[in-house]
């Protein structure tokens, strides 16, 4: 069966359209609070949570999905609101909530009708999307997202721009490719760090050296994660798009491209908080 990826018009067009997500993505996480005000923030992450889970789904068709969206979506929920309503809030208030939504999703396997099929996949999705959404809550931190009302000085915009830079060489020059059978390229990863750097330097600004070597150092570093973000999430990807179950024209493709907008930027959510409080 062919599928999207096997196609070089369908590989452009998921790269092309996991660009533009990810920069309408990007965008919803910078502006929201500023245009919505305090309750902005809270709901572009949920509104991200909602659709990483779903188009995880989508794109995966693990077995026992609706317990994995139920999960997932549980977590989510729980994780915004301890980061909402603790006093101090950090990355550990988040394992009150991933510890008991990892154990509900062992139960959950038990308690699917027999026969079970694909135990471990099922609950290799839950975990993935328990991590993730719990990770997206850490976007809801000021340090993490930027101060409100200074979106261009936002850390998440350097992420988004080396993600979407990616992309877009990717749609046009993915040769020589990272790894057989995923379309991602060299080319494409020097551009990721290249567009995280720019964008980097020109928030630091026409400073002194001390700001500008900060500032690329920064966008590096940065950039660099958002690579190897994308480059995991294409490889957990290839195979649900080009497996036997793979549709050409349904709707896996379209959900693929919402999970390479939004799962890179949860992998990157602890790098950003680890930059916040060095």
């Amino acid at each position: 069966m062919t599928t999207a990826l096997d196609d070089p018009a369908g590989t452009r067009a998921l790269h092309l359209g996991s660009a533009l997500a990810v920069a309408v993505a990007t965008a919803l996480l910078v502006l929201a609070q500023g245009l919505l005000g305090e309750r902005g923030g809270p709901a572009a992450v949920f509104l991200l949570q909602v659709t990483l889970a779903a188009g995880w789904v989508l794109a995966t068709a693990p077995p026992g999905a609706l317990g994995v969206v139920v999960l997932a979506l549980a977590a989510a929920v729980g994780a915004d609101l301890l980061v909402a309503l603790a006093d101090r809030p950090g990355p550990g208030v988040l394992l009150a909530v991933a510890g008991p939504a990892l154990l509900a999703a062992v139960l959950h396997q038990m308690l699917r009708r027999p026969p079970r099929r694909d135990v471990v996949g099922s609950l290799g999705s839950t975990a993935l999307l328990v991590a993730a959404t719990c990770a997206l809550a850490l976007l809801l931190l000021p340090e993490v997202a930027g101060e409100t009302g200074d979106a261009a000085g936002s850390p998440l915009l350097v992420v988004g721009a080396a993600l979407a830079a990616g992309h877009v060489v990717d749609a046009v020059l993915p040769r020589p490719e990272v790894a057989d059978g995923v379309a991602r390229g060299v080319p494409g990863l020097l551009v990721a760090l290249a567009a995280g750097a720019a964008v980097a330097l020109l928030d630091s600004g026409a400073g002194d050296l001390v700001d500008v070597l900060s500032g690329i150092t920064t966008g590096l570093a940065l950039g660099l994660a958002a690579a190897l973000a994308g480059l995991v999430t294409s490889f957990a990807l290839t195979d649900a798009l080009t497996g036997p179950d793979a549709d050409a024209d349904g709707a896996r493709p379209a959900a693929g491209v919402l999970v390479a907008a939004v799962l890179p930027l949860a992998l990157c959510a602890p790098v950003l908080l680890a930059f916040a409080v060095a």
